[in-house]
């Protein structure tokens, strides 16, 4: 048996996603044992000492650190994982990439397109390995409609919808800004549906149905002013609430997407359906383990939506588990992200979505919030692509 080659890993960031990332690091020498490549978890940062040691400790992390670019200049690190607030994600990846780190980024790239490109920029100028975050690809159900798309039976694609809904600010009260509520604040998070849940349903449906051409919207604010936790101070909010839009894809079908926090009764509800010539397919995250499929080739007698319970080793990651009929879970969308980066180093190819790829994503985000200020159909922008 080959010897493993050791990946430092340092994480940047100890919110939740610094938690599904460290699980996914923890998890591979069980469930992937054959890749060549071992995530070493070396160091982890966070601004406030006691929390940065807390999680070492918790996670496994060789050691503590509050000054991330401290991290960055450690030799010893290989690849910087990037899990702070939106408004640090363009600093951190590019100052890796110059010292020659892989990054490994949480979504959505940044908070504008402008800022994007100087990520990408700064990434292929260095040729340094690089992910994004966006992890439902990863759920097996995703990845086996990716499968049934190109195998063609679906045939000609029509229409694409997909929502992802929330509830958790229907507060008039709830403070905007801080460690907690920087998602509230678009100087931090650059906008407030568009790019947190939103870019999971525009990076899934680029993956599953091509580029998005152009695109319709509109955004609401459902509450004015908020006060802003760091300055005390009754401010307005500049984020979405929610927000919906219409598009087309460069296929020729028809897009229809919606998400909000004003959403009662939903936690998150992230659904989506493809409706094509032959056949339709659709999932919940709710009921991450099954795909429904829609055959029209059926016999008229029978002909109806299937339920397939994605848990059989043959389908996606499914054979690295369990026995069929025993579901995963949300955790385990990031360890496969961590074992397709791990085994893209062995094969030499990139790990999708790569920062070009989330790129794309950022330019239909940043199109829709045109859209929604200009009252107006709006080109998705990808010349400096």
């Amino acid at each position: 048996m080959s010897q493993k080659k050791q990946l430092n890993i340092a994480l940047i960031g100890t919110g939740f996603m610094g938690r599904t990332h460290s699980n996914g690091y923890n998890r591979i020498p069980n469930f992937f044992p054959d890749l060549q490549y071992q995530p070493v978890l070396k160091t982890v940062c966070s601004r406030n000492a006691e929390k940065a040691n807390a999680f070492a400790k918790q996670w496994g992390y060789e050691k503590a650190e509050t000054d991330w670019k401290k991290v960055i200049a450690d030799e010893s690190i290989d690849a910087v994982d990037i899990c702070t607030p939106n408004d640090m994600h363009a600093e951190i990846a590019i100052a890796a990439a110059e010292k020659g780190k892989m990054v490994l980024c949480e979504k959505p790239l940044a908070r504008t397109l402008a800022e994007s490109k100087t990520m990408v920029d700064a990434i292929e100028k260095a040729g340094v390995a690089n992910t994004v975050w966006y992890n439902y690809r990863r759920l097996p159900a995703v990845t086996l409609a990716k499968q049934i798309i190109d195998s063609g039976k679906l045939g000609r694609i029509f229409h694409y919808r997909a929502n992802f809904l929330q509830d958790w600010t229907i507060n008039a009260n709830l403070p905007q800004g801080g460690a907690a509520l920087w998602r509230m604040d678009a100087d931090v998070a650059g906008s407030g549906v568009t790019g947190d849940l939103l870019s999971h349903c525009i990076d899934t449906a680029i993956w599953l149905n091509g580029s998005i051409k152009n695109v319709t919207a509109m955004t609401e604010t459902f509450v004015k002013e908020r006060m802003h936790q760091l300055t005390g101070k009754v401010e307005k909010v500049k984020i979405d609430d929610a927000c919906a839009f219409l598009c087309r894809f460069e296929n020729g079908s028809l897009g229809l997407f919606e998400s909000t926090r004003y959403a009662r009764g939903h936690k998150a509800l992230y659904t989506f359906e493809i409706n094509g010539e032959h056949a339709s397919i659709r999932w919940d995250l709710h009921d991450l383990n099954r795909l429904e499929y829609f055959e029209n080739s059926d016999d008229s007698k029978l002909r109806g939506w299937r339920s397939i319970h994605v848990t059989d080793g043959e389908q996606p990651y499914m054979d690295k588990w369990w026995v069929p009929g025993l579901g995963i879970g949300y955790e385990h969308s990031f360890v496969h992200q961590v074992a397709d980066f791990l085994q893209s180093l062995e094969n030499g190819k990139p790990c999708s979505p790569t920062f070009r790829e989330a790129y794309e994503t950022q330019a239909v985000c940043e199109a829709v919030l045109n859209s929604a200020a200009a009252g107006a159909w709006e080109i998705v922008n990808l010349a400096s692509k």
